[in-house]
């Protein structure tokens, strides 16, 4: 659907650095797929070309890798020292580093200058409070310059950051931060949402009654300038809170030092809290950023998402490069589909970031944004959170801009980047996303561990990368890490997604692993099905689930509507002939059954496993990790699923 011209080949950082690599090893590589055979053969070199390639600010050491085919159990860069945030500190000038957008129309510039000066502030005034390495310091904050700056300040002197967004239920805060138990807590007295205002303060009361390891909380506000906090336990507002000066100090630190704890969606129970190392992270997101994406200093990177999706933290790695980070707040929609598009053309944004379950929106809400702005900067269009159905490369090409690179990604919070991604020197195919990412020895084995290519299984990667987890939190045995990856193949990373390599060398995700449906014992993802039903204009979006039946499966899919619509036989016809006609009769649901919402996270993706545990009359473990948690009382009890 695209490919590179030539002059944009030549000009890529990804064909610098295979000059680059080739100068080094005495070979010359011609095309991506002999770098990418190169990274995985010879990985050690690989990694340490990429340190030295975006010159990171620490010491190597002289040892790469320590016990290479320990998986896990593989230790990079054992003798580095290294601080995360001076690395991404390293421009100090009046360049823009972060734009924060709001929906309200509000917009605030940070330069690095400025930027680098109040992480020295907060830092100085953490270390007063008597945090140091090892500390946990977390967040309940929206998408704002505060936030970023308190991840640095945090990464600065070594202490780990872990955050929500404030739209977080109480408990699903609890729930994470509990575990972790975080010495400083910062707040926001409140956010805008879809032009409502929305109170923080009430719910920070209610999370510090369950956090007695919280000895200080700062108080960022954005509602009120002077918010009311004297019911929060040590509390105090951001600016009182900042030292008056301080000068950048960045402790060296282990290469897997303890940078994040994310976590797990938790929808099947509490949560698990996954530590990404400092060094993994930075070499993996330079790799990506600067590579992958050929992002660079004069770069403008957006990425819709909020503070509780791995993708903030990717977003903000962004700084390493040199480029300036646009932060938006708020509904996508908000005051109409346009928004996201306005701010990207007032801001000169070059890589847009976003969901395929917002571009599916944008679609069907009729928004053509190539029409109507100036997106001549934009270059490169990125989306994650779930498959990118065909139908949606069609529509970026057709309606955003022809000549863009556009690259549907695939990884997630477990190694908080990415195993499949784009490319900036190869085409883009309908469907697929480009390439496998370099120094990622991935592959799709069928279920007796056997490689495949042209044919669907489950995705892994058979050899270790600097950017898997140290570990889960209170894990001291390794017995949850373990469990959670290497159970279904010894020595081998089972991401639990349903793939296909490509020929060409791409991939096609079909779906988690876990919500595969299996009916008549043939495995279908769900992307197939849902690819065929939001074709049709009548509905918004679907979930299919797999029902225990007669000791068999059935599919059952849920629908919901464009407003006014119901669901009559001629719909439910019209539905399963198209899934026939385009997918296999194999694919056509049992039952069609309406809804009016369907659940999903707070960061947007739809929770299959949830409603299959309703439908079957057990118990959802862990509501708290829904944004919408009441929609799940209308699949209970469906006659529509009990009788033949």
């Amino acid at each position: 659907m695209w490919t590179p011209s030539a002059e944009r080949i030549a000009g890529s950082r990804m064909t610098r650095f295979m000059g680059y690599a080739g100068d080094l090893v005495d070979r010359q590589f011609t095309d991506y797929e002999g770098l990418y055979q190169w990274s995985l053969a010879d990985p050690e070199r690989f990694w340490s070309a990429v340190w030295d390639f975006f010159g990171v600010v620490g010491h190597r050491g002289a040892v790469t890798l320590a016990d290479g085919d320990a998986m896990p159990g593989a230790r990079w860069f054992p003798e580095a020292r290294l601080n995360f945030a001076e690395n991404l500190l390293r421009r100090r000038d009046d360049h823009p580093a972060l734009i924060f957008r709001g929906e309200d129309g509000r917009r605030e510039v940070v330069s690095y200058r400025d930027l680098g000066d109040s992480v020295a502030r907060l830092a100085a005034a953490l270390r007063a409070t008597g945090v140091g390495a090892g500390d946990r310091v977390a967040g309940v904050m929206p998408n704002r310059p505060e936030t970023v700056i308190a991840m640095l300040a945090a990464a600065s002197i070594g202490a780990t950051w872990s955050s929500c967004s404030p739209d977080f239920g109480v408990n699903g805060i609890l729930d994470r931060f509990s575990q972790i138990e975080p010495r400083v807590l910062f707040v926001t007295d409140g956010y805008l949402y879809n032009g409502k205002r929305l109170d923080s303060l009430g719910r920070a009361r209610q999370v510090l009654a369950g956090l007695d390891c919280v000895e200080q909380v700062v108080v960022v506000p954005f509602l009120d300038r002077s918010p009311e906090i004297g019911q929060l336990r040590g509390a105090v507002t951001w600016d009182r809170f900042l030292a008056d000066e301080a000068e950048p100090e960045f402790e060296p630190l282990p290469f897997d030092h303890p940078l994040y704890v994310l976590y797990s969606s938790g929808t099947t129970g509490v949560p698990k809290c996954i530590v990404h190392g400092a060094g993994g992270t930075l070499l993996q997101h330079l790799k990506e950023h600067g590579l992958h994406t050929d992002l660079g200093a004069d770069d403008v990177l957006f990425y819709f998402t909020t503070c509780g999706w791995m993708m903030w933290n990717w977003l903000v790695s962004g700084l390493a490069q040199g480029a300036s980070l646009v932060l938006f707040d708020g509904s996508p929609f908000t005051p109409d589909p346009g928004a996201l598009w306005r701010i990207a053309k007032e801001e000169g944004v070059t890589v847009f970031g976003t969901s395929a379950k917002y571009l599916s929106a944008l679609e069907k809400a009729g928004e053509r944004p190539g029409d109507t702005r100036d997106l001549s900067r934009l270059r490169a269009v990125l989306s994650t959170g779930s498959p990118l159905v065909p139908e949606s490369f069609d529509y970026v090409y057709r309606h955003i801009k022809q000549d863009l690179q556009l690259s549907s990604i695939s990884g997630g919070t477990d190694i908080v980047s990415c195993f499949a991604l784009g490319c900036p020197i190869l085409p883009v195919r309908r469907g697929e996303l480009q390439c496998r990412g370099l120094g990622m020895a991935v592959e799709v084995w069928d279920q007796n561990g056997r490689a495949m290519v042209g044919r669907k299984g489950e995705l892994v990667c058979v050899r270790p990368f600097p950017c898997m987890p140290v570990g889960f939190w209170n894990d001291p045995e390794g017995t949850k890490y373990h469990d959670a990856y290497f159970a279904r193949f010894e020595g081998v990373w089972c991401h639990g997604d349903y793939a296909e390599l490509t020929a060409s060398g791409g991939l096609v995700i079909y779906g988690r692993s876990d919500t595969v449906l299996n009916p008549g014992g043939v495995r279908i993802g769900t992307a197939e099905i849902y690819r065929q039903v939001e074709k049709l204009d009548e509905i918004v979006e679907s979930l299919a689930v797999g029902q225990e039946w007669r000791d068999d499966v059935r599919i059952v899919l849920f629908v919901r509507l464009r407003e006014g619509l119901r669901l009559d036989e001629g719909l439910e016809q019209k539905i399963c002939d198209t899934i026939r006609t385009n997918a296999s009769p194999r694919h056509v649901p049992a039952r069609i059954v309406q809804v009016a919402d369907l659940p999903r996270t707070i960061s947007g993706k739809l929770v299959e496993l949830a409603v299959r545990e309703i439908i079957h009359g057990r118990p959802v473990r862990n509501t708290d990790a829904l944004a919408n948690p009441e929609c799940l009382e209308e699949f209970r009890n469906r006659p529509e699923l009990a009788g033949d």
